[in-house]
């Protein structure tokens, strides 16, 4: 496998939060409660955008971290420290998730380092949007699908032997996976596969007492839009299609991945929960 700087990305992925203007909105909005306390969390695209906020909420509500990126070394230390301003201890594990070897490698850091692993946040994704689907290459359609849910499976495969009864597995999926998106045909595609992997996951894993759930954020502002070939014109009226009228921040989101982590919902597996600024979706 090649070092992941060699990597080629059609387009600016998975881009850079220290130079987004303006900045996402990552901190957590109200005091910890211990709801995660003694907790080890991993947390994959955590180095910006949502994956930030959810480790930075988590770690206020006591949990290690241990932070998967794939190339944004500067924006993985700024995470790194938000985590110990909260007292708690994180590492940083740089890497492709899209490859088995580099999943095994992140439970392996993460049980030397922590001993245990109690969730698992599978929030890395990747998009690049085509107005024709003869513009998707074979190239972008199989990125896509490895670090969507390839990445996923990877990751619970290796992680599946120290999850105990008690764990808690949380996937990113999208608003897109139920409404569609007529210029981001494989990343919906991938979004409605990671949908059916939670639902047929959790029913694998329900009856050891692990729960398996997802969140379908809609339209946040995270650096994975502007640099995942958005347009400026596109940019400028992000969100404004929902019925809030705005896009989302990353600190709207991670409460979503905190409730699906602690015990506050001991009886819930198998569900999506949709922070999509009031969309509708039946789903």
């Amino acid at each position: 496998m090649a070092d992941t700087d060699e990597m080629i990305h059609e387009d600016a992925l998975p881009g850079h939060e220290s130079r987004l203007e303006p900045k996402p909105e990552w901190q957590p909005r109200y005091p910890g409660s211990g709801r995660l306390a003694g907790k080890v969390a991993i947390v994959t695209g955590a180095d910006s955008g949502i994956g930030r906020a959810v480790a930075a909420l988590y770690a206020r509500e006591g949990a290690d971290i241990a932070i998967v990126y794939l190339l944004e070394d500067d924006d993985a230390a700024e995470t790194k420290r938000i985590v110990e301003s909260e007292g708690r201890k994180a590492i940083t594990i740089r890497g492709d998730i899209g490859e088995k070897r580099f999943s095994e490698t992140v439970v392996a850091k993460t049980i030397e380092a922590f001993g245990r692993i109690d969730i698992l946040v599978n929030n890395a994704g990747e998009q690049h949007p085509d107005k024709d689907i003869r513009d998707i290459t074979e190239e972008q359609l199989r990125r896509t699908f490895q670090t969507n849910i390839f990445g996923m499976f990877f990751l619970v495969q290796a992680a599946r032997p120290h999850l105990k009864t008690g764990a808690a597995i949380v996937n990113c999926t999208s608003v897109t996976m139920y409404q569609g998106s007529k210029e981001l045909l494989d990343y919906s595609s991938t979004k409605g596969a990671i949908t059916a992997f939670t639902r047929s996951l959790s029913e694998n894993l329900v009856g050891e007492g692990i729960r398996v759930n997802a969140v379908a954020p809609g339209p946040i502002w995270t650096p994975l839009n502007p640099c995942g070939g958005a347009t400026p014109e596109k940019l400028e009226t992000f969100g404004e299609s929902t019925p809030m009228g705005r896009p989302g921040q990353p600190n709207e989101v991670a409460p979503a991945f905190l409730f699906l982590a602690c015990e506050d919902s001991s009886y819930m597996s198998g569900q999506v929960l949709h922070p999509n600024g009031g969309t509708i979706v039946n789903g």
